[in-house]
């Protein structure tokens, strides 16, 4: 019987290297799957790469909307930002990505299960563990097997005429609709400040000289119009990833702690996101009361490590996962955001689920809050306190 495997396909210098392992060092027949989760990458022009390297059979699936649904959503409810920075891009794309391979893998009766993740980064956790979870076949991972590094895979690549673009050569990319994700090169220099053409997404010169006003509505914790326009998914994610980009807000740069133990560099492009996430929470300030949103936040952060982590199926995620969703009921309104010069700074927010009364706030004569009640309150509330300090005092005088 004649092995084949099947590898999750993009088409740049890690997949296209592993083909040819898999062809000459594992003697298969290889299917290639390219997931389109919004990286804007030629279909057709990866598809004629895949011909060129043999392949036997390639498949495109189109997964936007369904990476927008059911894994962008889901994290903006959670606030999901893995170490209070970066909004998990590759992380919620991998288990998407893995498991449509899986579906045709099961199509095309593989005998093995491939993929181009190091030993060092995350990817292999997320693929790995989304792969064994729908699958017996074992997992070839050709680059963490043999240890490659990035040179001797530019090496490879040449000797088998494989080409690679100018830009993967300099840095490794990641790149799909929610984030873009830059490693490699000078930027494993810690205190190398990223050249300006390693951004694609956010300017980091020539900004203008105008505030660019972003009013964003949500619906029940899913963003569903800007600025008074209606708009699907997708649509609204890439106008705003164009709008805050070229208003330089975007730019993630952070020593980030990967599953494996390493610290690692990493810079992120992320404009869509960074707004999304940072409008929506502070909308959730203002509907959740100060009780929901400690006990949320705390939530939210275990939410973003296991994604982070590859634990997309694991049962406590599910947990989380109701407990968000249960959260989101009143988060309905909208927030409005000043983008400027790479800042970005909420400026507004409305909604009809509001907890803010501005008859109770207000310094105002229309005042209805009994200022008189306070002084009670103020003593029954730091009563415990101002006790403990007396009495450490009257140890410290004894002494």
């Amino acid at each position: 019987m004649t092995q084949k495997g099947i590898l999750a396909f993009s088409g740049g210098l890690d997949t296209s290297v592993v083909v040819k392992y898999l062809q000459e060092e594992h003697d298969m027949d290889v299917i290639t799957v390219t997931v389109d989760v919004g990286q804007g990458d030629d279909s057709k022009k990866i598809a004629t790469k895949a011909k060129k390297l043999g392949v036997k059979k390639h498949y495109n699936i189109d997964a936007r909307k369904e990476f927008v649904k059911d894994y962008i959503f889901p994290s903006i409810k959670a606030n999901a930002l893995y170490q209070k920075k970066y909004c998990l891009a590759t992380a919620l794309a991998r288990p998407l990505i893995a498991e449509k391979v899986l579906e045709i893998a099961k199509k095309e009766k593989v005998t093995a299960l491939a993929h181009g993740c190091s030993g060092k980064g995350n990817d292999q956790v997320r693929f790995d563990i989304t792969l064994r979870s729908g699958s017996d076949l074992p997992i070839i991972a050709p680059i963490r097997d043999k240890n490659l590094d990035r040179e001797t895979e530019l090496k490879f690549a040449n000797k088998h005429g494989i080409e690679i673009d100018a830009v993967a050569k300099r840095f490794s990319i990641d790149q799909n609709l929610w984030g873009r994700a830059i490693e490699g090169g000078v930027l494993e220099d810690p205190f190398v400040e990223p050249p300006e053409d390693a951004f694609i997404w956010v300017k980091t010169k020539n900004l203008p000289d105008k505030p660019t006003y972003l009013d964003i509505e949500f619906q029940q914790g899913i963003p569903v119009g800007v600025n008074g326009k209606i708009m699907e998914g997708q649509k609204l994610i890439e106008y705003i990833n164009k709008k805050a980009g070229d208003a330089g807000v975007g730019i993630v740069d952070h020593i980030e702690d990967r599953v494996v133990g390493i610290k690692s560099r990493e810079v992120y492009e992320t404009p869509a996101a960074t707004c999304l996430i940072e409008a929506h929470a502070d909308l959730e300030k203002m509907v959740h009361t100060k009780h929901e949103n400690k006990f949320k936040s705390m939530i939210d952060d275990e939410w973003a490590y296991l994604a982070y982590s590859g634990l997309w199926q694991d049962p406590l995620k599910t947990d989380l996962d109701g407990f968000i969703e249960a959260s989101q009921k009143p988060v309905s309104g909208t927030v409005k955001l000043k983008l400027f010069k790479g800042g970005l700074r909420v400026v507004g927010r409305k909604s009809k689920n509001s907890l803010y009364s501005h008859k109770i706030a207000t310094y105002g004569t229309e005042s209805t809050f009994d200022q008189r009640l306070a002084n009670g309150f103020v003593q029954l509330w730091g009563m415990q306190s101002t006790e403990a300090n007396k009495l450490q005092k009257k140890r410290s005088t004894k002494t």
